[in-house]
């Protein structure tokens, strides 16, 4: 093992994680630099000691890609005949057999040609040898998941036949991405530096224009932004540190079966967009059956404007909406205004006012939002006097 610097304590080498078992680089388009990254992080774990091989690199051509192979031992490829033609394919048994700790395998999205293997895909080659206990460093193109593969042909019309499974990339222990502004791109592509000059007229004209390169490179940014949220999460729940990390907004709408809630979704939705947060939905059940339930129109209209829905049961609903939006990390709680007389507040209480008093102690925002219907605004003053929509934090 590489001794670590002088002066670094043992609680901090405990929380410094090792390199991971599943590394992806991301890219938004060829030519940013993943392939690069891949040989780059092979060299400086060769020359920490750690047994790396070269199972697969695509150099295109590009001297410069094929210099960072340097000296890392490369395994044979694997020559595979096909319809009167000779392909190079990774020759995945060789690989399990020799059994490095760690093997650099590019183009995770590759199809395979017929014949060559028992996977049709390189990702199924690749969890063959995460399985086998090889740590794998790979590369993929944003265009090439699943999930985003439709909206990039709308956006180039480009047909993208190669795909990868979300889930197969979001197992990665570590994710990069690899990025790059679509005018270098386009320089890179202009120099030669990516397609062969015959090439590059089409390509420039075509999939790298520069719309397309900007549309893309904003699905890798936030697709590579959306799994560093998830981590963060994780992160949080198991660590509960005390009140909320403000690293994104998160809204956070209570739904009920009173008239109304409708207009507190759509509302709730606009605040969401305007701060480009997340919205989720949450009913709770109460545990002694008291309340009506949300009917299926709202669970679809939280879907139709961008939102998740979920469901606790739980005899405090109060709590149980602060404790889930700690949990979660939402920043502000949006609540429908009561619809209790005065009387009935001072004599049962309200569960508004006990959101604001937990949401207060959490450190969450809280908007008490006056609920429509039939098109008339309910004027119900909230819990501290003031007009529902006037409502604006828990402090």
């Amino acid at each position: 093992m590489t001794a670590l610097p002088q002066g670094v304590d043992e609680e901090t080498q405990q929380a410094v994680r090792p390199a991971g078992r599943f590394r992806v680089y991301v890219g938004s388009a060829a030519g940013v630099g993943k392939t690069c990254a891949m040989l780059d992080e092979g060299w400086r774990r060769h020359n920490r000691g750690t047994d790396v091989v070269v199972g697969f690199v695509e150099t295109h051509g590009r001297v410069h890609t094929a210099e960072l192979i340097r000296d890392l031992e490369v395994v044979p490829r694997k020559k595979v005949p096909y319809r009167g033609s000779a392909f190079e394919e990774m020759d995945l048994d060789a690989v399990l057999a020799r059994k490095p700790e760690v093997a650099l395998i590019d183009e995770l999205a590759h199809t395979n040609v017929p014949g060559s293997g028992r996977h049709a895909k390189r990702w199924e080659d690749v969890l063959e040898l995460l399985d086998a206990g090889v740590a794998v460093v790979t590369t993929v193109n944003i265009q090439h998941l699943e999930s985003l593969a439709d909206a990039v042909e709308e956006i180039t019309g480009v047909a993208i036949r190669e795909r990868v499974p979300d889930w197969v990339v979001r197992k990665a222990d570590q994710m990069e991405l690899i990025d790059s502004s679509a005018d270098q791109l386009r320089r890179r592509m202009l120099h030669g530096n990516i397609y062969p000059a015959a090439k590059v007229p089409g390509a420039l004209n075509g999939f790298f224009r520069t719309e397309n390169l900007v549309a893309l490179r904003e699905l890798a940014l936030r697709f590579v932004a959306d799994e560093t949220e998830e981590e963060l999460l994780r992160y949080l729940k198991a660590q509960r540190p005390a009140g909320v990390w403000e690293t994104a907004e998160r809204i956070l709408v209570a739904v009920t079966g009173a008239s109304g809630a409708d207009s507190v979704v759509r509302r709730a939705a606009r605040m969401a967009q305007r701060t480009k947060g997340d919205l989720l939905a949450l009913h709770v059940r109460v545990e002694d059956g008291v309340g009506k339930k949300p009917p299926a129109t709202l669970e679809s209209l939280v879907a139709d404007v961008g939102g998740s829905w979920h469901e606790v049961t739980a005899d405090d609903p109060a709590r149980a909406l602060v404790e889930f939006a700690a949990e979660h990390q939402v920043t502000q709680i949006v609540v429908g205004a009561t619809r209790r007389s005065r009387w009935e507040e001072w004599r049962r209480g309200t569960v508004v006012r006990k959101v604001l008093r937990f949401a207060a102690d959490a450190g969450i925002d809280v908007h008490v939002i006056a609920r429509r219907t039939g098109g008339v605004r309910e004027t119900t003053e909230g819990p501290d006097g003031h007009a529902p929509g006037e409502q604006g934090s828990g402090e």
